[in-house]
């Protein structure tokens, strides 16, 4: 929190999926930001990290669990986060799961419960917290695509609801836009996480060889860092993206189509 701004004039944040990766790392910018920050994760404790790092420093922050695909833990997610933190008007929809395969090979629960974290739980997120941005009249969502979005070997699910995640966000900009609520979507690209890990540890190569192999596919060089991710979204927050909305925004270290 700035010298300028007091618990009554903050900002409040949430962010899911920030127990770890791109969650914490954007929990955390935005909390620098001057932000107070709702960290939600599916286990309350898994957040605590995120939270100290954040409080640590002098910001605000409490850890929430919920699982944002159940209409009952996001609506009690986010109205005890209004009544510990105040009224969210930003809102970060990060949480996300894999469970890719070949389509002959997935199972009705790989599709199932991608769809229900990635889309469902964006969208009750989303319905939730409008809410309360409607009545300040301001407000910010930011929703996790990926370049995945655009297809990809292996995830039929995740990429149906990382294009269905930019559809939703489009449509929330249009319709929340005359409250002052702007809505965008982050397209990451390779990103260095323990998601990406896992995915390594899958294919049975190390996680050293897999960001080497990834970096020489990718224009810059490199593969991309969690804080990347964090850098956009702390713009498309800001008072700076006022006329940015409903845009996909692919953060990937070049071009994608």
């Amino acid at each position: 929190m700035t010298d300028t701004e007091s618990p009554s004039t903050q900002r409040i944040a949430i962010v899911t999926g920030g127990a770890r990766g791109i969650g914490a790392a954007t929990a955390k910018r935005l909390a620098a930001d001057g932000l107070a920050v709702a960290v939600i994760d599916l286990v309350e404790s898994s957040t605590s990290d995120t939270v100290e790092a954040i409080t640590s420093a002098g910001g605000r922050a409490i850890g929430v669990g919920a699982d944002v695909s159940v209409t009952a833990d996001v609506q009690a997610a986010v109205a005890r986060i209004a009544d510990e933190l105040g009224a969210p008007t930003v809102l970060v929809n990060n949480a996300g799961v894999l469970r890719d395969n070949l389509v002959f090979k997935m199972t009705d629960d790989d599709w199932d419960t991608v769809v229900n974290v990635h889309l469902r739980g964006s969208f009750l997120m989303s319905r939730e917290v409008q809410k309360h941005q409607v009545e300040a009249g301001w407000g910010r969502i930011v929703s996790m695509s990926s370049t995945s979005a655009l297809g990809n070997r292996g995830q039929a699910n995740y990429s149906a609801v990382k294009a269905g995640l930019q559809g939703l966000t489009k449509t929330l900009a249009i319709e929340l836009g005359r409250y002052g609520v702007t809505a965008n979507a982050i397209a990451p690209g390779f990103i260095a996480t323990d998601m990406t890990r896992a995915t390594a540890e899958r294919m049975q190569v190390s996680f050293e060889d897999f960001l080497e192999g990834a970096a020489k596919e990718i224009p810059v060089g490199r593969a991309g860092q969690p804080e990347d991710i964090a850098n956009a979204v702390s713009f498309f927050v800001s008072e700076a993206s006022s006329f940015v909305s409903g845009q996909v925004l692919y953060v990937a270290g070049g071009p994608k189509a």
